[in-house]
């Protein structure tokens, strides 16, 4: 007998199947049948990218988050993509020897970490620990302290790496979080906690970077009682927090940019995304050295991606096409947890009441099952491939017992076919059940 095929709830993809296909085609086609789009979409773009998308941006962001006053294109850089643009803030805003540390909410997006790495951070990561009670401010607050204490005694005044430039700012510290559906959890930071994070940015010098790359997928806990109001923001930015939070930013720079992405929406190969700040933040990033020599990393993919504004194919897609579909996986792999994974003593993380959305759900494994066991003898003995929690440690921090996850598992329902979603969790149950024997 064939062995069985292989099941991926590891992989954070969107399904092929999930991707505007014809749509892409015929915003490419528009694109290429006029030579007044044709001919700028080719050449090198302005550095703070393409300014047509700049402006739907602007508006579509406003009707989804409401902000109190209209987002505009200002605020807005195009970007090539949430983890290039990760990059490219800091490039611009921190130095290696000045920046302290980078917190990050924890668990975190594992790849990040590399890119923290890569610009000079490595041993300088440091967990802020989250979970259904929110963010440990007492530990966070505590932490920073020392660490400043540590930079005076120092005598860690100004960059040592960076000149000054009129476009940037140096912070001192970098704070990076999923705030809404985050990865690997699915937990969003509560209204009180982002402003709890802001005012603490603002006293230590920090800027937060949020990956804002889930917000627009969104729906009820209960298949039975339908979101009102799907295509609207339940919880504001921590960027229009800062933007209005006792009475504004402190300066003209702000302590937030918001780090947006197409590749949930449309596909990871478009490399093609947003950062939302302040006009300065949004400037700052504009003159990136890659963006300076060549322009906006993505120009030819944000004309076509602009084609889609105004048809409004890309709000058809995300609401009669992508949120349906991926509720309806969200409540097949539900329905298999508490079918099979629950009578074996998984717990889930507890997600709100009243909305949830994402990618991914995060489970908790019974005693004395260990996540890095457990993933490797499914994987090799049931043929079914999912995330062991270790993996999204803050890489480098040194307190282990506020960042060890070896008790969790995380499972995606976007890269697999619907159908195969209830066979992978029962394949894990056998997993399971085979290590409590």
């Amino acid at each position: 007998m064939d062995s069985p095929e292989e099941i991926n709830l590891f992989s954070g993809w969107p399904n092929p199947a999930l991707l505007p296909i014809n749509a892409l085609a015929e915003a490419c086609a528009t694109v290429m049948a006029s030579p007044a789009v044709r001919v700028p979409a080719l050449r090198y773009g302005p550095d703070i990218g393409y300014q047509p998308l700049r402006e739907h941006l602007a508006q579509w962001l406003t009707s989804f988050y409401q902000p109190r006053d209209p987002i505009s294109a200002e605020r807005i850089c195009i970007t090539g993509g949430a983890s290039q643009n990760l990059a490219c803030i800091l490039q611009v805003f921190t130095d290696p020897a000045y920046t302290r540390n980078v917190w990050m909410i924890a668990p975190t997006y594992f790849l990040a970490c590399r890119i923290m790495d890569d610009a000079g951070f490595a041993g300088h990561l440091r967990a802020i620990p989250h979970n259904e009670s929110g963010l440990d401010f007492a530990f966070f607050r505590q932490e920073l302290a020392k660490a400043e204490e540590k930079a005076r005694a120092e005598q860690n005044f100004e960059p040592k790496y960076k000149p000054t430039r009129p476009w940037a700012k140096i912070y001192k510290h970098i704070i990076y979080a999923t705030p809404t559906f985050s990865n690997p959890t699915t937990l969003t930071i509560t209204l009180s906690d982002r402003e709890r994070l802001v005012q603490l940015a603002r006293e230590f010098d920090a800027l937060i970077v949020t990956d804002d790359v889930y917000d627009l997928l969104q729906w009820s806990p209960d298949p039975e009682k339908p979101l009102t109001q799907p295509d609207k923001a339940r919880v504001p930015r921590v960027v229009d927090v800062d933007r209005y939070l006792d009475g504004g930013p402190k300066d003209e720079w702000g302590n937030v940019v918001s780090n947006g992405s197409f590749s949930k929406l449309i596909g990871p190969g478009v490399r093609t995304g947003w950062a939302e700040s302040t006009e300065k933040v949004a400037y700052g990033l504009s003159q990136t050295g890659s963006s300076r020599s060549g322009g906006t990393p993505s120009q030819f993919s944000a004309a076509i991606i602009d084609q889609l504004f105004p048809t409004g194919l890309i709000q058809s897609h995300v609401d009669q096409f992508l949120r349906p579909k991926y509720a309806e996986r969200y409540y097949r792999l539900m329905s298999a947890i508490q079918e099979h994974l629950l009578p074996l003593g998984v717990t889930l993380a507890s997600a709100s009441p009243e909305i949830v959305g994402g990618y991914f759900i995060w489970i908790y494994l019974p005693p004395p099952l260990r996540a890095s066991d457990l993933a490797t003898v499914a994987l090799q003995e049931y043929k079914v491939k999912v995330s062991d929690g270790n993996l999204f440690r803050v890489q480098g921090d040194p307190d282990t017992s506020r960042n060890d996850f070896d008790r969790n598992i995380r499972l995606c329902f976007a890269w697999e076919h619907e159908d195969r979603l209830a066979e992978g969790v029962r394949r894990l149950a056998c997993a399971i059940r085979n290590g409590l024997e």
